[in-house]
C-alpha cells in the first residue's frame, strides 16, 4: 500500500473546500455564478489499484440568479439563462459578465465597478461601442399636424355678418287711410309697425277698426285693430314669414359676439418655441341644401397677419355628422422675426369625427410638435433599449444594450471581477439584441443576484470535511501498518 492515494484525497478535498469556499464568500456578488469541483480516479496501465483522484475542473453553473429590483438608474438585470454583459476595459478587452450593476463615469460612460464599459448598438446598424449617457437637450419638433374632434352646440345662436333687418309683412292700404304698413303675425296677435328698420318702429297708433282696401283685395280690423281674417291680410300682403332683427357681428377676435366657440391650441414652430394657435367656431345660416354651417376663424398669437387661410368652412347633415371640411391646411410665415427666425410652419389640420348635436361645446384635440427639453434620466426596455427621459416630457431611444451568448459557456475562463473572456473552448460569441435569436430580455432597475445555494454549499462542506478526515484515517493507517513492519524483527 502507497500513501499516494490518501494524499491525493486530502488535496481533493481541500480543492473541494476551496471551491465551496468560494461560493460561500461571493453569495452576496451581484451576477455571481458558483461553481464545483469535479474529480476523476487516476489509474496506471501497470496497476490493479487505482492511483488515488486528481482535479479534472471546476465548472460554474450559469443558472438564473433572484431578479432584484434597486431602484438604480443605471441598474439592469438579464432575465433568462442566455446571454452575457458585453464590457470592454481601458485597453480595449471584450469581457462578459453578468453583473448588471452600472453607473455613469466621469466621460459619460456606463461602466462597472472595474471600470469596463459597457457595449450596445446604436438605434440602426450593428456597429458595437461603448454605451454613453444621454446629455444634453432634445431637439425640438415643430407641430406638422393638429387632431380637433369637438361637438359644436347645434342649439346656438347663429351670428351673422352685417346687420339684418326685421322681415314683416307688408300691405300698401288704398283707401281709406292710404299708406304702407308693416305688421308681424305670431299666429294669434298682429304687432303693427311704421317701418322694417334695424329695429322696427312700432305704430304710436295703430290702423283703427273698419274694412281697408289693397290692390290685392281688403282685410277688415276690429276695434284692436287685429284683422278679422287674418288670412285675407296676409292675402293682402302677399307675405307670411316673419323673422327679427339681427345686429351683425363681422369676425373679431375683440367681439365675443362675433362667434360661438373657441379652441386656443399652442403650437410649436422649429425652434421649439410655442405659438397660440386660436380656432374660432362660428355658426353661421343653413346652406339651401338644409345642412348646417360652421365657418372656423384662424389666428396665431392673437393676429391673423401671418396665417393662411383665414378661416375654413364644416357642413353637418341633419343627423350631426360632418359632411365637408375634415381637413384644413394652415401656413404661418414670419415667426420669431428677424433675431431668431424660425422655419414657415405647415400644419394639417383634422376635424373628422367632430359632430353637431344639440350638446354642450366639447373639444379634444392634440398635436404633434414640442418644445426642447433638458436631459432628465434613463430608462432601459426589455429589448435593451436605452430610452432618454426630458423635462418636456418626451423620450427618445439612444441605442441598444449588446448581450452575448456561447455555444460553450463551461469554456469561458475567469478574469475576476465576476468577469469572463472567450478561450477557444467556448467558441466565438453570438452577439444581438435583448429579446432576439434566443437571447435572454432585460429588466431595468433591477439586479440578479448570486445564484449560490447557501443551505446546498453547507451541506457539501460537511460532505468534503468528511471526505478530509476519511482520506487523513487512511493516510494514519498506511502509517500504521508501515510502523508494523518496521518493528519486525
Amino acid at each position: 500500500m502507497g500513501f499516494g492515494q490518501g494524499l491525493s484525497g486530502l488535496n481533493a478535498a481541500s480543492q473541494q473546500l476551496d471551491v465551496i469556499g468560494n461560493n460561500i464568500a461571493n453569495s452576496g456578488t451581484v451576477g455571481f455564478k458558483s461553481a464545483t469541483a469535479t474529480f476523476a480516479d487516476v489509474y496506471a496501465t501497470s496497476s490493479k489499484a487505482g492511483l488515488g483522484v486528481q482535479l479534472t475542473g471546476v465548472n460554474q453553473r450559469f443558472t438564473v440568479g433572484t431578479v432584484s429590483s434597486t431602484g438604480g438608474e443605471f441598474d439592469m438585470a438579464i432575465d433568462g439563462a442566455n446571454g452575457l454583459f458585453r464590457v470592454v476595459d481601458t485597453s480595449g478587452n471584450v469581457m462578459y459578465t453578468r453583473n448588471g450593476q452600472f453607473l455613469a463615469d466621469k466621460d459619460s460612460y456606463l461602466v462597472n465597478a472595474q471600470g469596463y464599459r459597457l457595449t450596445g448598438f446604436g438605434v440602426t446598424g450593428n456597429d458595437l461601442a461603448p454605451i454613453m449617457v444621454p446629455i444634453g437637450n432634445i431637439e425640438p419638433k415643430a407641430t406638422g399636424s393638429v387632431t380637433t374632434r369637438a361637438n359644436l352646440d347645434a342649439n346656438a345662436d347663429l351670428v351673422y355678418t352685417a346687420d339684418v333687418p326685421e322681415t314683416l309683412g307688408r300691405v300698401v292700404v288704398t283707401a281709406p287711410a292710404a299708406g304702407t304698413y308693416y305688421y308681424r303675425d305670431d299666429g294669434t296677435t298682429i304687432s303693427w309697425y311704421s317701418d322694417n328698420a334695424v329695429p322696427p318702429t312700432p305704430m304710436a297708433t295703430p290702423l283703427g277698426a273698419g274694412t281697408y282696401t289693397t290692390a290685392s283685395g281688403s282685410f277688415t280690423l276690429d276695434a284692436s285693430s287685429q284683422p278679422a281674417s287674418m288670412q285675407a291680410l296676409k292675402i293682402a300682403s302677399g307675405t307670411d314669414q316673419y323673422e327679427e332683427a339681427h345686429i351683425g357681428h363681422p369676425f373679431s377676435p375683440a367681439d365675443p359676439q362675433s362667434y360661438t366657440h373657441s379652441l386656443p391650441i399652442t403650437a410649436y414652430d422649429s425652434l421649439g418655441n410655442a405659438h397660440s394657435v386660436m380656432q374660432y367656431f362660428v355658426k353661421r345660416a343653413t346652406t339651401p341644401g338644409g345642412d348646417s354651417t360652421w365657418d372656423v376663424y384662424y389666428t396665431v398669437d392673437g393676429s391673423t397677419d401671418n396665417i393662411s387661410p383665414a378661416s375654413s368652412q364644416l357642413t353637418f347633415d341633419s343627423a350631426g355628422r360632418l359632411k365637408t371640411g375634415d381637413t384644413a391646411t394652415l401656413t404661418i410665415t414670419g415667426l420669431g422675426g428677424t433675431a431668431s427666425p424660425a422655419a414657415d410652419m405647415n400644419i394639417a389640420v383634422s376635424y373628422a369625427g367632430s359632430t353637431q348635436f344639440g350638446g354642450d361645446f366639447s373639444p379634444s384635440f392634440t398635436q404633434d410638435g414640442y418644445a426642447t427639453g433638458e436631459y432628465a434620466g434613463m430608462t432601459i426596455g426589455t429589448d435593451g433599449a436605452i430610452v432618454a427621459n426630458y423635462t418636456n416630457g418626451q423620450t427618445k431611444a439612444v441605442g441598444y444594450v449588446a448581450l452575448a451568448n456561447f455555444n460553450n459557456l463551461q469554456g469561458l475562463q475567469a478574469a475576476g471581477g465576476n468577469a469572463w473572456v472567450e478561450t477557444s473552448a467556448s467558441g466565438q460569441p453570438i452577439v444581438g439584441r435583448p429579446g432576439t435569436n434566443s437571447l435572454a430580455t432585460i429588466k431595468g432597475q433591477s439586479v440578479e443576484e448570486s445564484n449560490v445555494d447557501i443551505s446546498q454549499e453547507l451541506v457539501n462542506m460537511i460532505i468534503a470535511q468528511r471526505t478530509y478526515q476519511a482520506n487523513a484515517q487512511s493516510i494514519k493507517t498506511q502509517d500504521q501498518v508501515v510502523q508494523s513492519l518496521i518493528n519486525m524483527r
